[in-house]
């Protein structure tokens, strides 16, 4: 795998992968990665640490997706509304019973062409089959799973089963209020997709596991970034 080049910058590579790494790894603003550097003596502005993010993330999250062990077989579904640029746009989210986000795409509609548009790539694009599907009642899911042939695997309408979803929206809740709202879609899409790779990574379960276990994941999950920002 061809290596990052950090070739030509006047900041040292653990400088910029650490401000990239804070900025997604953390609900914190441009500003704030600019503040905590500066509190170690590096001088840096918030818009050079945009000009990295935008730079060296998409090669970043490609290296991040291919690290990645396969998903589990239960795929949870929900859409979460949010403001974009002043309108009302719909995320459309896919995880699996781990918490791990599978997919996600930005629209402005709940119809059944939205659902295809989350259902066709993510079967697309997973190395494993779904063995079961669970969503919220809305509509739209049970029509494109019927256009899908995925019928015998969705289990409509089950709420306390859809938790697995709902609460992974909140971490994107977080960042929706810490940077006041998304620009456009195509931001939003970019930033979300980016997001979750890094999400995905550093997802640790604390509460699930104990110390000896959450010390041998944390140090997987920082090999794993190191490897995909060599």
């Amino acid at each position: 795998m061809k290596s990052l080049s950090f070739t030509r910058h006047r900041f040292p590579a653990d400088v910029i992968r650490h401000a990239v790494w804070l900025y997604f790894r953390f609900s914190l603003s441009l500003r704030d990665v600019e503040e905590l550097l500066a509190r170690r003596g590096i001088e840096v502005s918030y818009e050079t640490i945009r000009c990295w993010t935008r730079k060296f993330v998409p090669q970043i999250v490609r290296r991040l997706k291919k690290r990645r062990s396969p998903p589990t077989g239960g795929w949870h579904l929900d859409e979460m509304a949010c403001w974009i640029g002043g309108r009302r746009m719909y995320l459309w989210r896919a995880v699996d019973d781990e918490g791990e986000v599978l997919d996600l795409v930005v629209q402005r509609r709940r119809d059944n062409e939205a659902a295809l548009k989350l259902l066709g790539p993510l079967l697309r694009n997973q190395p494993v089959e779904p063995e079961r599907i669970t969503t919220d009642g809305l509509a739209s899911y049970g029509s494109a799973m019927r256009e899908l042939g995925l019928k015998h695997l969705h289990r409509p309408g089950r709420l306390r089963e859809n938790n697995r979803v709902e609460n992974a929206h909140l971490p994107i809740r977080r960042r929706e209020r810490q940077q006041q709202g998304f620009k456009s879609q195509a931001s939003a899409q970019k930033f979300l997709i980016t997001h979750a790779a890094i999400y995905n990574t550093f997802n640790l379960q604390r509460h699930l596991i104990s110390r000896p276990t959450i010390r041998r994941f944390r140090a997987e999950a920082n090999a794993a970034w190191a490897a995909a920002t060599a």
